[in-house]
């Protein structure tokens, strides 16, 4: 549902069911009961849930609260409530094995069907409702069997890690085989795709996307993002009109910023940014705004189509909401530490505003000056916010390592961010359709910097910032759209052929100018905006048109991680699985190694048998096996501090051992008697009868256990 649900309906939705789970599952009262608390949690989530991502701000008296809620409460309640009575009716229906794989079956058609005609790939749900069916069928199968043969049952109980271990071994049968597949392309192309004929398609989050999938991620077409948490893939340009702007000078809008780099994508820092509620006239809170000079920039945004958005562009730093028209529609909110102004509306009659006038603090960079300042210089001051500097757990040391040598010969902060900038504009290609299959890493940037190298603007920007990061200087991501195309009106156009044209004020944006870039901070002189992605200008610190490509620094062989040489190794084989080549080989090799060893210790007897066997150079008989039996049990009880005196025979050893543990009589006189007839009796063993010593040797084990457990 990433296309079809916000962020706060997944949230409430799994949070509901997850306790829904629980509640079921461990709390043994009546069903009236339980349903009462479910629905009561449900409430409570949908309160947390809303509050948490701003979709309304509770004020006022306790009255007016409630009622705040009630107002906000469609449509998550029929959606929270839906999933709540599937979910409890499932349960319900579904009670036979029968029941179980038609049910499971509906799903994995309709996930079929949806990835056929959408530009969602929903393979892995398709496994992941296959193990859960398997999960369910076992346990299902388990059920029925304690109803029919208690007594069995309880049998059963006594050895759960043997259960465990045949169920992880069918498991993993079906899980190796799934995953060792090879990726074969379509001998047919999909009824649906056939049908339109290639042509555009509407996508379910209301935009066009190609009717033919021409990648693994999916193909989409350009516009404003409103999840980042994966990003990759390709998509099509889309030049549908999104806004005008009026600005006296060019400018990126910007929207908003995402602090939290996950190795896939980028997410919001929860719990730690302040929004305050604003109106139009009021001016907004500075908080870590450069202390520097800086230029007022009015702009006048005019929407040109019905979409509505999360937040209000704006260029550089809003300082001011001066106009606003249909105010009412919604309130806004604004986040200080990220300079950015959200938009809050009506969720069942969502409403943006036409027109709008924002006044922007443009920052004057001094750049002979900020190129001299060092870390301690800019960073000294203990204003640097270590949220800025975060870099996940695992990401990896070659990215580190190719930072450091392409800012080596810098100094300052202003100098490395401006070689990491020219060496990404320089060495990597731009296009909107990455080859996904050169990628071998798993995380997002190490795989653009070593595997793909061609990309678009999230690609570069995210690029910069882990980059920037990696070598102490705070940095954040950034989006929004490019300036767009300059409008000129017709005597501009005829003054154009003349030495002074007269440039328009103007500019249209398309959803094909949505963008993203990187914001550094440099201290007291701000955050400063930096254009990594080629073909791209940003007014501030961008690369200079005629300089020279940047050689790519080599990285060691030797300096890589041992994961990122595995990577090499093994190859792309995988990329369609969502697993790394090199997982699949650890996870295969462990299992069959588990599996291998597990197979040998149920087998143990057998072996020891076969490698005295071997020593001996002939096959053991029913005799030597019974000999090498006792010797076994003997060793136990020794083991056990149950000793044999060296001038005992081990006919006085048991006649002793039974009567200070008359609890083992019955298996030591049993395992006694065959050792006398194997060892001392004309007449041989015969083949049932050495096979009945393992199971006494089994009841001997459990006695001691018994016995043990008494003494304790």
């Amino acid at each position: 549902m990433d296309y079809t649900w916000y962020e706060e309906t997944t949230s409430i939705v799994l949070i509901s069911m997850t306790v829904v789970i629980l509640v079921e599952m461990l709390l043994p009262v009546k069903r009236a009961y339980r349903l009462v608390l479910e629905g009561a949690v449900i409430l409570y989530v949908i309160h947390r849930e809303l509050v948490k991502y701003w979709v309304y701000m509770p004020s006022g008296t306790l009255a007016n609260r409630i009622q705040q809620y009630i107002e906000h409460l469609s449509p998550y309640i029929w959606i929270a409530g839906g999933a709540w009575f599937l979910l409890l009716l499932s349960s319900l229906l579904v009670t036979t094995k029968r029941r179980i794989i038609v049910f499971s079956g509906l799903h994995v058609i309709a996930f079929s069907i949806l990835d056929s005609f959408t530009a969602s790939t929903l393979w892995p749900e398709v496994a992941w409702t296959m193990f859960a069916a398997m999960c369910w069928l076992v346990s299902e199968h388990f059920r029925r069997f304690q109803a029919r043969f208690p007594s069995g049952w309880r049998h059963l109980r006594k050895v759960p890690l043997k259960i465990f271990v045949h169920a992880a071994v069918l498991f993993s049968v079906m899980f190796i085989a799934g995953v060792s597949m090879p990726t074969v392309p379509p001998t047919l192309t999909d009824p649906y795709t056939a049908w339109v004929g290639g042509s555009t398609v509407e996508s379910a989050n209301g935009l066009d996307v190609s009717g033919e999938v021409t990648s693994a991620e999916g193909v989409s077409t350009s516009g404003y993002s409103r999840n980042d948490n994966n990003l990759g893939g390709g998509f099509n340009f889309d030049y549908t009109p999104v806004m005008s702007v009026k600005s006296g000078k060019r400018n990126y809008w910007r929207g908003e910023t995402r602090q939290v780099y996950s190795g896939t994508g980028w997410s919001e820092a929860r719990g730690g940014s302040k929004y305050d509620n604003v109106s139009v006239g009021s001016s907004l809170d500075r908080g870590d705004a450069p202390t520097g000079e800086t230029e007022k920039l009015e702009q006048t945004i005019t929407m040109l189509n019905d979409q509505v958005y999360p937040v209000l562009f704006g260029a550089f730093r809003v300082s001011e909401i001066k106009e606003l028209d249909n105010a009412d529609a919604g309130r806004i909110y604004w986040e200080s530490d990220q300079s950015a102004l959200h938009w809050d509306t009506d969720a069942k009659k969502p409403q943006y505003p036409k027109t709008y006038t924002v006044i922007s603090e443009v920052p004057v960079v001094p750049e002979d000056e900020i190129r001299t300042k060092t870390f301690k210089d800019l960073y000294g001051g203990g204003k640097l916010d270590d949220a800025y500097l975060q870099i996940p757990k695992g990401f990896p040391v070659r990215t580190r390592k190719l930072a450091e040598q392409v800012a080596s010969s810098a100094e300052t902060p202003y100098e490395k961010v401006g070689l990491l900038q020219n060496y990404l504009v320089n060495n990597f290609k731009y296009t909107n359709q990455p080859d996904l299959s050169k990628k071998t890493s798993g995380d997002f940037v190490d795989s653009f910097l070593f595997d793909i190298k061609e990309g678009y603007c999230d690609y570069f920007s995210s690029s910069m910032v882990m980059m920037a990061r990696s070598l102490g200087i705070p940095a954040r991501w950034v989006k929004g759209y490019a300036p767009g195309q300059q409008q000129f009106d017709t005597d501009g156009v005829l003054q154009r052929n003349g030495q002074n044209p007269a440039d328009s004020d103007s500019y249209t944006i398309t959803n094909a100018d949505a963008h993203s870039w990187a914001e550094v901070y440099f201290g007291d002189y701000g955050w400063v905006p930096v254009e990594a992605t080629p073909g791209f200008n940003m007014p501030l610190l961008t690369h200079q048109e005629d300089s020279k490509p940047v050689t790519a620094p080599v990285v060691e062989e030797e300096e890589k991680p041992k994961v990122e040489q595995e990577k090499a190794a093994v190859g792309t084989g995988s990329a369609s699985t969502g697993l790394p080549a090199w997982a699949i080989v650890w996870i295969t090799a462990l299992i069959l190694i588990l599996l291998a060893g597990y197979i040998l210790w149920l087998m143990r007897i057998r072996v020891r048998f076969l490698l005295v066997g071997i020593r001996k150079g002939s096959k053991l008989s029913a005799d030597q096996k019974v000999i090498i039996m006792t010797e076994r049990w003997v060793g136990r009880l020794k083991r056990k501090g149950i000793r044999r005196s060296s001038n005992e025979t081990l006919r006085e050893s048991v006649i002793r051992w039974e009567k200070e543990m008359p609890a083992l009589s019955n298996s030591l006189g049993q395992l006694l008697t065959l050792f006398e007839k194997a060892r001392y009796s004309p007449s041989s063993v015969s083949e049932a009868e050495w096979r009945s010593v393992y199971n006494h040797s089994r009841e001997l084990k459990a006695a001691l256990k018994k016995a043990e457990d008494s003494a304790a």
